[in-house]
């Protein structure tokens, strides 16, 4: 598949870098954006700039979008709907999951293929051997296209041949970055109150994280299994300590807001017979009723 033709639509920070990275890789690559003049860079480096949306995907059989989000590009697209047909979609927009399936059947009804990805990396990041994007779809397609898709990193994996699984992939590891910095912040805060610079807390905190992370492994195999030994820490053991952080950080004058909200998760459990569980019996409070 080396240099397989690819279109990029979308030139935005992301759509500029995805589109760099194929013409690293030496694809002839045709780029289009609604506004144009925005990749003249690309341009310099060899893309072509179609001069229409319907131009750009008549150039190659696989067509990559990336762009704000999955109404816009139905907007983007739908002037070029005849085209689409007997080409490969691989959509790179962030969405949800019942957005990325309803776009696999709009698409299948134009007569094109499809697979949807989710790029877990910033824009400088694409190219580089351990960027991970993740796709869902028919895993024949993948493996068709899977050596040029993997120059935009070389974490490229099929999670699925359900195209949404990849944005619930992607929404739940970003559940768990918001959450860290969210907890991170609420830390160098605490510090700052001490005067003791986050440049000098932070690699305490990194190699914390690390242990941290030990947990999750355990807590897996609990939470797929049902049940919810202690074999660290019960939950009972864990309140007075979360309600010491709510309290040092309300004499120094520091939102406790996701102290408080960790210490009613705790208690509630503790509260439903859990005392002895592991942190791991918390699912129970993010379950759907159904699950």
């Amino acid at each position: 598949m080396a240099g397989t033709p690819v279109t990029v639509i979308g030139m935005g920070l992301m759509g500029r870098a995805l589109a760099a990275a194929f013409v690293a890789a030496g694809h002839p690559t045709t780029i289009w954006n609604r506004t144009p003049g925005k990749a003249q860079a690309l341009v310099e480096a060899g893309a072509s700039e179609a001069p229409t949306v319907d131009a750009a995907i008549a150039a190659a059989p696989l067509v990559v979008i990336c762009v704000r989000d999955y109404d816009a590009v139905r907007e983007l697209l739908a002037p070029a709907e005849a085209a689409l047909s007997g080409r490969v979609l691989v959509n790179l927009t962030s969405g949800a999951s019942d957005e990325a399936r309803a776009m696999a059947t709009w698409a299948a009804g134009l007569g094109a293929e499809y697979l949807d990805g989710a790029i877990m990396m910033t824009p400088p990041g694409i190219g580089a051997p351990d960027t991970a994007i993740l796709y869902g779809g028919s895993p024949s397609l993948y493996e068709t296209h899977e050596k040029t898709l993997s120059v935009l990193g070389g974490g490229t994996t099929l999670v699925s041949s359900d195209v949404g699984l990849p944005s619930l992939y992607d929404v739940a590891l970003l559940g768990i970055m918001w959450s860290t910095f969210n907890g991170f912040m609420h830390a160098a805060a605490l510090m700052d109150s001490e005067k003791i610079a986050a440049t000098d807390f932070v690699p305490m905190a990194t190699d914390w994280l690390k242990g941290v992370a030990s947990f999750l492994t355990a807590y897996a195999p609990q939470i797929d299994a049902g049940s919810y030994a202690a074999e660290d820490a019960t939950l009972e053991t864990q309140v007075p300590p979360v309600r010491h952080l709510i309290h040092e950080s309300r004499i120094r004058g520091i939102d406790a807001t996701l102290a408080e909200y960790t210490e009613k998760l705790i208690t509630e459990a503790v509260g439903r017979g859990h005392a002895l569980d592991s942190y791991a019996r918390i699912i129970d409070h993010f379950r759907a009723p159904s699950a």
